[in-house]
């Protein structure tokens, strides 16, 4: 095995490409995979439950995966496929290390009796104690000594004096405009039916991976896990069974790669 090349997008199933990895291989994975049916990816569809199996294997002790999805409403009902993701990959080994949200500053408008689908789960699965963690920060309002009060496991009220720092950890609910012009500057990406915002992906690779270290996105469509990756110093490799989607992320990464080039030589 490991007949595997870094930095590149293969135009196959990513069983296949998997395949290709040696054990434990992989730092980091993100990836949001086409689930229940609610678009049309060129009329792909994808095998679960080895996909999954083959995820663990790839990586390694340490690593970290954001898997994105929602659920579809079918006949009145959500159908619950994110969750039964979730309790499947626990069932495999994985840690469910957070249940992060994608919220949506600017969802489209939904008719019928429901209120707009704002968000999207991001699973935050480890294979063991996470290596990395490099939390996004935000200013705190103040700092220094504070009184904080918890409840006891009787209930009865505990103070503690705690030391406030100037900044603290941000929420697990990422907020993020999306569309066109928004998501990414790259108007070719828009070709694709369903882009990553580039922030997010830049957040998420950030807290979980340090530089030099292996990006892979399994279902990459129109490259932005690739992008970010290339832009943030990280290795990568991509899968997407898609050639249309391909060809759409490879002409998007041609300037990166290429300025990256240049300025290595420089």
């Amino acid at each position: 095995m490991n007949n595997i090349e870094l930095n590149k997008i293969y135009n196959e199933d990513c069983l296949l490409t998997m395949k290709s990895m040696p054990n434990s291989f992989v730092d980091f994975i993100i990836t949001s995979p086409p689930y229940d049916d609610i678009r049309n990816y060129n009329g792909y569809t994808f095998d679960f439950e080895n996909i999954a199996k083959e995820l663990f294997r790839i990586l390694k002790e340490g690593g970290v995966m954001i898997w994105v999805v929602g659920d579809a409403t079918i006949n009145g009902s959500e159908t619950g496929t994110s969750f039964k993701q979730a309790l499947h990959f626990i069932n495999l080994g994985f840690r469910l290390h957070d249940t992060m949200i994608y919220y949506k500053n600017n969802p489209m408008p939904q008719t019928g009796n429901r209120y707009h689908q704002h968000f999207e789960y991001m699973f935050c699965l480890s294979k063991g104690n996470p290596k990395v963690f490099n939390p996004i920060t935000e200013p705190t309002k103040y700092n220094g000594l504070a009184n904080m009060k918890n409840r006891g496991k009787e209930g009865v009220l505990i103070y503690d004096k705690v030391e406030r720092t100037k900044e603290k950890k941000v929420g697990n609910v990422f907020f993020y405009s999306v569309g066109g012009g928004i998501s990414t500057k790259d108007k070719i990406a828009y070709k694709h039916p369903a882009i990553f915002p580039e922030k997010l992906v830049r957040d998420q690779i950030i807290t979980w991976s340090n530089e030099g270290d292996l990006v892979y996105d399994p279902f990459i469509g129109s490259g932005t896990t690739a992008k970010v990756a290339q832009l943030m110093n990280r290795e990568w490799i991509g899968s997407e069974i898609s050639k249309e989607y391909v060809e759409i992320a490879e002409a998007r990464l041609e300037n990166y790669i290429l300025n990256d080039l240049f300025n290595t030589i420089d």
